[in-house]
C-alpha cells in the first residue's frame, strides 16, 4: 500500500504536544550542524530549549512582544499567514526564509526614510547568528521564558521573506499610530451657521 504522505524516521522523536511535530523538529534540527544530535537530545529531554544558527534552514526577526504582536496579528489577519513564531525574553522571533536578516534592515531604512520611527528597531539575525528556539514541548512558558506561539509542523514550513515582514512592520506601525493627512481640529474656532 501506497501513500502520499512522508514517513517519519525511526530517529525522529515524537512529540505529543500541541505544536511541535516530529516533522517540524525534524526540519528545526537540520539548522544545526548535528540534527541527529538534537533529535537525539530532544528524544530524551523534549522540554530543553536549544540553541540554534540561523542562515541556512531560516532567518530570524526578532521583535519587541507587542510590536511583533501586531505584526502577526497584520500577517494572519490581512497577508499570508507566517511561518514558525516563538517568544522568549519579551521578544517574538518570526522565522523567516533564510537572507531575510541582510535584507530587511534595508528595505526598513528606505520605508522610514523622512519619518519618526514607529517601526521599533527589528533584531535580524542571518548568518553568523545563532538563536535560542523552544523546546518542542513548550506550548507555556518554560524556565526559560522561551514558547511557541506558531510552531513548526512540517519538513519545509513556508516563511515569509523580507518585503512580507516590510509589509506586516509598515502595517503594524500605521495600526498603532494613526496617521491622519488632516490637520486637527481647532477647539476654539468659531463656527457660524
Amino acid at each position: 500500500m501506497s501513500s502520499t504522505r512522508e514517513e517519519t524516521p525511526a530517529h525522529a522523536p515524537h512529540f505529543d504536544v500541541s505544536g511541535v511535530t516530529s516533522e517540524g523538529a525534524a526540519w528545526l534540527a537540520t539548522a544545526g550542524t548535528y540534527p541527529r544530535s538534537t533529535l537525539a537530545l530532544w528524544e530524551e529531554r523534549p522540554d530543553a530549549p536549544v540553541v540554534l544558527p540561523c542562515g541556512t534552514a531560516f532567518d530570524i526577526v526578532s521583535a519587541p512582544a507587542v510590536f511583533g504582536r501586531r505584526m502577526l496579528d497584520r500577517l494572519w489577519d490581512e497577508g499570508p499567514g507566517s511561518g514558525p513564531v516563538a517568544a522568549f525574553r519579551g521578544r517574538m522571533l518570526l522565522f523567516a526564509a533564510p537572507g531575510t536578516a541582510p535584507r530587511l534592515p534595508s528595505l526598513l531604512h528606505w520605508e522610514e526614510f523622512g519619518r519618526t520611527g514607529a517601526i521599533p528597531p527589528l533584531l535580524c539575525h542571518g548568518v553568523g547568528d545563532a538563536v535560542t528556539v523552544p523546546a518542542p514541548m513548550s506550548g507555556a512558558p518554560s524556565s526559560s521564558g522561551a514558547r511557541w506561539l506558531v510552531a513548526p509542523d512540517t519538513r519545509r514550513p513556508w516563511l515569509p521573506g523580507a518585503e512580507i515582514l516590510l509589509w506586516a512592520a509598515v502595517r503594524a506601525a500605521r495600526a498603532a499610530v494613526r496617521i491622519s493627512i488632516f490637520p486637527p481640529a481647532d477647539q476654539d474656532a468659531k463656527v457660524y451657521d
